[in-house]
């Protein structure tokens, strides 16, 4: 009786782990959830499928129009068509001394699946992030085949409890002293190769070092070797 008893309350506990961790990580989400106030980022829109018997066939974004961005670039995703709409603002922007008078307001994938089980990234490269904001928020709508439409859409009150259909959330970070919120590729190579010229220095110098303590060893064994065997001969006569 006692064995049943507790074989029923682990069954239960690894049901209601399974059924909570199901609930928290089942929706979508944004990967990485972090980036840098002022700069640029590339981020994940991460997807999985909810259902045992139908597919998830488009996402639709929506980008948070008092936090306009001057570039948002989807990267191509194989089988799906991405469609991003663009609309004006009221208030220019002005980057790089460039003005800009539009900016991405809804990007959609289609055309697509996402089967049962599994899940998709669709990978955005957007900028320059707000400074004067701890967070973006961007509204998310998926559709299933069988014309289901799930809205992720609600924000999460602080601190209160996650809702049932949070809305995907990109936390911003203030820069780190001294650092750049720029994505330099020139910078980076240059950087790159830096490491690998002063990685090579390093090598070069500790294989120098190797060999003159092994030469510095081999020496010692010499010397201590003839002196063993000055030390035997002297030995042997003090015997004679």
């Amino acid at each position: 009786m006692k064995t049943s008893r507790v074989s029923f309350a682990a069954a239960l506990a690894a049901g209601s782990v399974l059924l909570l961790s199901g609930t928290a990580f089942a929706h979508v989400g944004v990967q990485p959830g972090e980036a840098t106030k002022g700069g640029y980022a590339t981020i994940n829109f991460k997807v999985p499928n909810e259902r045992d018997n139908a597919s998830t066939t488009q996402l639709e974004v929506s980008f948070p129009a008092d936090q306009p961005l001057s570039s948002v670039m989807p990267q191509d995703v194989p089988g799906w068509t991405v469609k991003v709409e663009k609309s004006k603002l009221d208030k220019p922007l002005t980057v790089h001394g460039k003005q800009i008078n539009e900016a991405v307001t809804k990007v959609t994938w289609s055309g697509g699946k996402i089967e049962p089980g599994k899940f998709q990234q669709f990978p955005v490269s957007l900028g320059k992030l707000p400074d004067n904001a701890d967070q973006m928020v961007f509204k998310a709508i998926q559709t299933y085949d069988n014309n289901e439409v799930v809205r992720w859409i609600e924000e999460t009150k602080p601190g209160a409890a996650e809702p049932q259909n949070p809305a995907p959330v990109l936390k911003l970070n203030a820069a780190p002293a001294g650092g750049d919120h720029h994505h330099d590729t020139k910078n980076a190579g240059a950087d790159k190769a830096s490491d690998k010229t002063s990685d090579k220095g390093h090598d070069e110098a500790a294989e120098g070092g190797s060999d003159t303590t092994a030469r510095a060893l081999g020496i010692t064994g010499i010397v201590v070797g003839l002196a063993g065997v000055a030390f035997g001969i002297a030995s042997r006569r003090r015997t004679s």
